[in-house]
C-alpha cells in the first residue's frame, strides 16, 4: 500500500516507532535532495534506486525494532490492521454499565416533555438488603430517573415549575415487574398466521437469529401486561431449536418512534460507536437454548442428537474464539506475517461471545437428564448458563446446578403449572421453596402467552403461599430477573439514579388480586384514568401463609411424586374447633350459616358424625357438649378457619387426561361430523359420545384439585369441532368409576362448539345446530336432543365471539317459537358475552366465564372486558349486574386446583358486589345449575380450611363427605 496510507494507521507504539529505526536510505525522511553538481545520469540512477526501495517498502515490508540488542524481523502489515487491532481490543471488554453510568442526570430513554412526578406517603419496597428494606416516604421521579427516595425537602421541589403529585395514601410501591421469559410481540395475540415469528424451523442450531427482527409493536397484550405492572420483558425466540437465537430486553412503554428498536432497554447490537462506545463498556446479549422434548420432536431426533448439536456448535465457536485469541496475541506484538484476515464468521459471532461471557444464556430445560447434559456441556466448553427455564426437576438436583461452569444457573419457574407434558410431570409447587433453601436464585416467569404476563405477580403470590419467603417471592419478579439479564444497574430496584419504573399497588403485592393503581415506565404514567377498586385494609399487610414443610419433605422423599390420596379419619366423630365461619348449600345457593361475630374470642365448633355435619355452635353450646368421651373423636383445630361447600370445576379436560401432550394418557378427541366422515358405528345419526365412558380416575391433577377444595368436576368430551357430546359429573378423589360416589351423574349437558375454525364456517355450525334442534333425529342423539327441546338437558355452547353469541340468541328465540317451549342454554367461555349482557339476560341464557381473567388469544376474544385498572367492571360483574346467572370455569386441568383463588379474585375485583358466599356459588351451585347436574345439598361435600376461609391463602386440611360417610384428612 502507499506509504502515505500506511503512515496514517494508529499502530501500537512499538510498531509506530519503528520508522525512527529505519536506516537513512529507507526512512521516509531520507529522500535524497537534488544537487546541482550531480549529473543528469546520477540523478536518474538515484531516482531509480529510490523508487525500487519504495516499491519494496510498499510491498508491506517494515523494519520492526524490538529494543536494544534485539534481533530484527520483517512483518506484513495488512491494510485493515487498525480495524483488526480495534477488534482485538474489544475482545477483552467486559459487559456492564460504563464507569460514569451513575453520574447520569437524565435517562437515555427520557421523553422530552415528561413532567416530574412526586409520589407522596408511600410504603416502598426497594428490593435492597436482600429484599428486606422498606422505606416509608416519598419518591421523586424526573428525567426518566428516580431522583430521591425517603424524606424530600420542599426546597428541592422548588426547581420544578410543573410537578405531578400522587398521594399513595400509605400503599405499597415496588419496582416494575421484570418478566425473564416472554414471547410478547413475537408470539402475537390475537394469534394470526401473518404475525407468528416465535420459532424458525430452518435447523436445530440458529444462534444468528434475533427476536428483534420479528418484534411486533401492535400486539394487543402490551397494554394488558402493563396494567399488571410488567415494565420490562426479555422476549425470547421459541423452543423449537436447540439454539433458537437471540432474545431482546424491551420496555413495554410505547416508543415515541413507534419502532421495535425504540423499545429496547439497551441496544446490544450496534457496537460501532454510533449508539454507545464498546471500548468502555459492552452490552449483554441474550441467547435462547432449549433441550429435551421440544427440539427432539421438531427435528425428529433424540436427546443424543440434540446434545451432539450443542457440542458441534460450541466446538465451531471454540475454534473461532481460539483463532481470534491466537491472531490477536500475534497482532498485538506486531507479528503480522502469515496472519491474514481477522478470523470471524457472522453466523457464529454471538456464540463466540457466549464463550467470552458476553451473552446471557437462557435455557429451556426440564428434566434431570437434560439438566445434567447441559451442565456437562458448560464445563466442556467453559461457558455459563444464566438461567434454566421451566426447569421442573431442578429442585430434585440442586447439586447438579451448582456444578455448572462459572456459577449455578438461576431457575425460572411456573408456580403451579405442570403435568402438561412428560417433562413437567414431576413439577412441584414446592420447587421455589426448596431451591431457595438450597441457595439457588428463583425467578417466576410467564412464558407469555402460555401464562398471561399481566398476572405475573400472581405467580409470585402462589410461590409465597407454598413456602417461598416473602422477600424472595417479590424479588423473583423484580430484582432477581433484572440481575439475571445483566440489567441490575438500572432496573429491578428502587434506588436513586435508577430508571423510573415502578408500580403503585392497591394492596400488598403478594396479596391475592393485588392490582396496580398506576404504573410508571421511564417516569411516564402508563394508565390513563385507571379504575381503582376499594379493598379491605387487611390486604395492605403481607399475607400470612400456611406451613408446607411436611409436604415439601414428602415431595423430595418420593422423587417429586408424593402420594396424593387423603387419609380417611378412623374416628366416627370429628370435631372442628376454632371455626370462624360456616357456609352451606341451601336451595341452589350458598349461604353463611355461622360466623364468629365477636371475633377470635368466640370461635365456633362443628361436630361431624359418620361424614355428616351434626351441629354447629360456640364452645359453650349444646353442640360442643354433644361430644362425649365415648366418641373417641378426632379434633382438628382450624385456627380461625372455615367450613365451606366443596367447589365444582368445569371447562377443562380434567378426568379425561393425565398428561396433555401424551396421547396414550388421554381419552382423545371426538371426531367432528361436520369435518370428517364419521363411521356409522361411532358417529352415525343415532350415536352420541358420553364423557362418562372415557373418564380416568386418580389423575394427579384431580387429586391436587381435591386437596385444594375442588371435590367434583363436570367434564365434556373433548372436541376441536362442532359436536362434542354429553358431559358427566364425577368425584375428584375416587379411584375408579365403580367406586361408590365416583360417578355423580352420567349425563349432564349437551355440548357443542361454535368457533371460527375456518372449515366449516360459523354459519355452517349454526345451521347444523338449527337442524339438530328443529329436525328429527333417531337413536341416542335424538333422545338427548329431545331432552334439550323439553328443557330437561341444558344446551352448553362453547363460544367466544359476541357476533356468534348474537346469532345463538336469535336461534334460541326461533327454536322456542317453533317448539312452543323454553330450552335451557348456557354459554361456556363467553369472553365477549359482556357486550350483550342485557340481551343475554332477556333471553334467559346462563354464562360460564372460562377463564375468569380474559386474554385475547384469538380474534374472537379480542373485545374482552379487562377489569380494573383498565375497566371498572370485569365480565363477571357486568353480567351479574344484568341479573345473568354466572358461573366460572377453567380451560386446563392443572389450573383446577386454583379455582378457589379465581373466585376470590373475582370477588375482590367486584368492589363488594360479590360476597364470599356468592363467590363460592360461582364455582359450585351455579356450575351445577347451568350444566344440569342435580346434587342433594345434604349429600354434598364440605371443605375445612385452616388459617382462613376457602377464599383466603389458607390450607385445606379436611374434606367432609356425607355421600361416602367419611372425613378425609388432607
Amino acid at each position: 500500500m502507499p506509504l502515505e496510507q500506511e503512515a496514517k494507521l494508529k499502530f501500537p507504539s512499538h510498531v509506530r516507532d519503528t520508522a525512527d529505526a529505519l536506516p537513512p536510505a529507507l526512512a521516509p525522511a531520507a529522500r535524497p535532495r537534488s544537487r546541482s553538481r550531480l549529473t543528469r545520469l546520477v540523478r536518474v540512477l538515484a531516482a531509480v534506486t529510490l523508487s525500487l526501495v519504495l516499491v519494496q517498502y510498499a510491498r508491506v515490508y517494515a523494519d520492526v525494532a524490538g529494543g536494544p540488542g534485539a534481533s530484527r524481523k520483517t512483518v506484513s502489515v495488512p491494510l485493515r490492521a487498525q480495524e483488526y487491532l480495534d477488534k482485538c481490543a474489544l475482545l477483552d471488554v467486559k459487559p456492564g454499565p460504563p464507569p460514569d453510568f451513575y453520574t447520569r442526570t437524565r435517562s437515555d430513554r427520557f421523553v422530552p416533555g415528561t413532567k416530574a412526578t412526586l409520589i407522596k406517603n408511600a410504603t416502598i419496597w426497594t428490593g435492597r438488603v436482600d429484599g428486606l428494606e422498606i422505606v416509608h416516604g416519598d419518591i421523586l421521579l424526573d428525567a426518566g430517573l428516580i431522583k430521591r427516595i425517603g424524606v424530600i425537602e420542599s426546597s428541592e421541589l422548588e426547581q420544578y415549575a410543573e410537578l405531578a403529585h400522587v398521594d399513595a395514601q400509605g400503599k405499597w410501591v415496588s419496582p416494575g415487574i421484570v418478566d425473564l421469559h416472554s414471547h410478547l410481540g413475537v408470539y402475537n395475540n390475537p394469534q394470526l398466521r401473518g404475525a407468528m415469528d416465535v420459532n424458525s424451523f430452518k435447523g436445530p442450531i440458529l444462534p444468528w437469529l434475533r427476536a428483534l427482527d420479528g418484534l411486533n409493536t401492535h400486539d394487543d397484550a402490551y397494554q394488558l401486561s402493563i396494567a399488571g405492572g410488567v415494565t420490562t420483558s426479555l422476549v425470547l425466540p421459541g423452543s423449537a431449536n436447540a439454539i433458537g437465537g437471540q432474545g431482546v430486553v424491551i420496555k413495554l412503554r410505547p416508543p415515541t418512534d413507534r419502532s421495535p428498536t425504540g423499545m429496547l432497554l439497551e441496544s446490544p447490537y450496534e457496537t460501532n460507536g454510533t449508539v454507545y462506545d464498546p471500548r468502555t463498556f459492552f452490552r449483554y446479549r441474550q441467547m435462547k437454548h432449549a433441550c429435551g422434548e421440544n427440539p427432539d420432536r421438531v427435528y425428529s431426533g433424540t436427546r443424543m442428537d440434540t446434545a451432539w448439536a450443542f457440542r458441534q456448535a460450541y466446538e465451531k465457536a471454540r475454534q473461532i474464539k481460539q483463532a481470534q485469541d491466537d491472531f490477536c496475541a500475534k497482532a498485538s506484538q506486531g507479528e503480522w506475517a502469515g496472519l491474514g484476515e481477522f478470523p470471524e464468521e457472522l453466523q457464529w459471532e454471538a456464540l463466540v461471545d457466549v464463550l467470552r461471557g458476553r451473552v446471557k444464556v437462557q435455557t429451556h430445560c426440564y428434566e434431570t437428564v437434560d439438566l445434567d447434559d447441559l451442565v456437562r456441556i458448560t464445563n466442556e466448553f467453559k461457558f455459563s448458563i444464566a438461567a434454566f427455564h421451566h426447569a421442573h426437576e431442578t429442585y430434585l438436583v440442586p447439586d447438579t446446578l451448582k456444578s455448572a461452569y462459572g456459577h449455578p444457573p438461576a431457575v425460572a419457574l411456573f408456580a403451579t403449572n405442570a403435568r402438561y407434558k412428560r417433562e413437567s410431570y414431576r413439577g412441584s409447587e414446592f420447587a421455589p421453596k426448596i431451591l431457595a433453601e438450597n441457595g439457588l436464585q428463583v425467578v417466576l416467569k410467564s412464558d407469555h402467552p402460555v401464562l398471561n404476563s399481566r398476572h405475573l405477580v400472581y405467580e409470585a403470590q402462589q410461590a409465597h403461599f407454598f413456602g417461598l419467603p416473602h422477600n424472595l417471592a417479590l424479588a423473583s419478579v423484580t430484582t432477581t430477573p433484572a440481575t439475571i439479564i445483566g440489567q441490575e444497574h438500572r432496573i429491578g430496584f428502587l434506588k436513586e439514579g435508577y430508571d423510573a419504573d415502578l408500580i403503585l399497588w392497591d394492596s400488598h403485592p403478594l396479596a391475592l388480586g393485588a392490582t396496580p393503581q398506576q404504573v410508571w415506565i421511564d417516569g411516564i404514567a402508563q394508565l390513563d384514568a385507571p379504575h381503582i377498586i376499594s379493598k379491605p385494609a387487611a390486604l395492605q399487610k403481607k399475607p400470612a401463609t400456611p406451613n408446607f414443610d411436611k409436604e415439601a419433605e414428602e415431595t423430595l422423599k418420593y422423587d417429586g411424586l408424593p402420594p396424593l390420596d387423603p387419609k380417611p379419619s378412623k374416628a366416627r366423630t370429628v370435631v372442628f374447633t376454632n371455626v370462624s365461619a360456616v357456609y352451606l348449600r341451601q336451595h341452589d345457593s350458598v349461604n353463611e350459616v355461622y360466623a364468629a361475630r365477636t371475633g377470635p374470642a368466640a370461635p365456633g365448633v362443628v361436630v361431624v358424625r359418620d361424614g355428616k355435619m351434626d351441629c354447629v355452635g360456640v364452645p359453650s353450646s349444646a353442640c360442643a357438649f354433644s361430644v362425649t368421651r365415648d366418641d373417641n373423636a378426632d379434633y382438628i383445630d382450624l385456627e380461625g378457619g372455615a367450613i365451606s361447600p366443596g367447589l365444582v370445576s368445569t371447562g377443562s379436560p380434567l378426568g379425561l387426561e393425565e398428561i396433555r401432550s401424551e396421547s396414550s394418557t388421554r381419552d382423545g378427541l371426538v371426531l367432528d361430523p361436520l369435518s370428517y366422515v364419521v363411521p356409522e358405528i361411532v358417529g352415525g345419526e343415532g350415536a352420541l359420545i358420553r364423557a362418562a365412558d372415557g373418564l380416568q380416575f386418580g389423575t394427579r391433577d384431580a387429586l391436587l384439585a381435591y386437596r385444594s377444595g375442588v371435590t367434583s368436576a363436570i367434564t365434556a368430551p373433548q372436541s376441536t369441532g362442532f359436536l362434542a357430546g354429553l358431559s358427566a359429573a364425577f368425584s375428584t378423589v375416587s379411584h375408579h368409576k365403580l367406586e361408590d360416589g365416583a360417578l355423580l351423574q352420567g349425563v349432564g349437558a349437551f355440548h357443542v362448539s361454535i368457533s371460527p375454525v375456518g372449515v366449516p364456517s360459523v354459519s355452517t355450525q349454526i345451521a347444523a345446530l338449527r337442524h339438530l334442534l328443529l329436525g328429527k333425529t333417531k337413536g341416542e342423539l335424538g333422545h338427548a336432543l329431545d331432552g334439550v327441546k323439553q328443557g330437561t338437558i341444558p344446551l352448553a355452547i362453547h363460544i367466544q365471539s359476541a357476533d356468534a353469541i348474537a346469532s345463538v340468541i336469535v336461534l334460541k328465540s326461533e327454536v322456542e317459537k317453533a317448539l312452543g317451549s323454553k330450552i335451557k342454554v348456557t354459554l361456556v367461555g363467553a369472553t365477549e358475552a359482556h357486550l350483550l349482557a342485557k340481551e343475554i339476560a332477556h333471553a334467559g341464557i346462563g354464562v360460564i366465564i372460562s377463564p375468569t381473567r380474559p386474554f385475547p388469544h384469538h380474534w374472537e376474544k379480542r373485545r374482552l372486558l379487562p377489569g380494573p385498572p383498565l375497566s371498572a367492571r370485569n365480565a363477571i360483574t357486568e353480567l351479574r349486574a344484568h341479573n345473568v346467572t354466572v358461573a366460572v370455569g377453567v380451560n386446563e386441568a392443572w389450573i383446577v386446583r386454583n379455582t378457589r383463588f379465581d373466585v376470590a379474585w373475582a370477588a375482590l375485583e367486584s368492589g363488594g358486589a360479590i360476597s364470599k358466599a356468592e363467590a363460592i356459588a360461582l364455582a359450585s351451585t351455579n356450575v351445577e345449575k347451568l350444566l344440569g347436574v342435580k346434587t342433594d345439598e345434604l349429600q354434598s361435600d364440605l371443605v375445612a380450611t385452616r388459617g382462613g376461609d376457602l377464599l383466603d391463602f389458607s390450607k385445606v386440611v379436611a374434606v367432609v363427605s356425607p355421600r361416602r360417610g367419611v372425613v378425609d384428612i388432607i
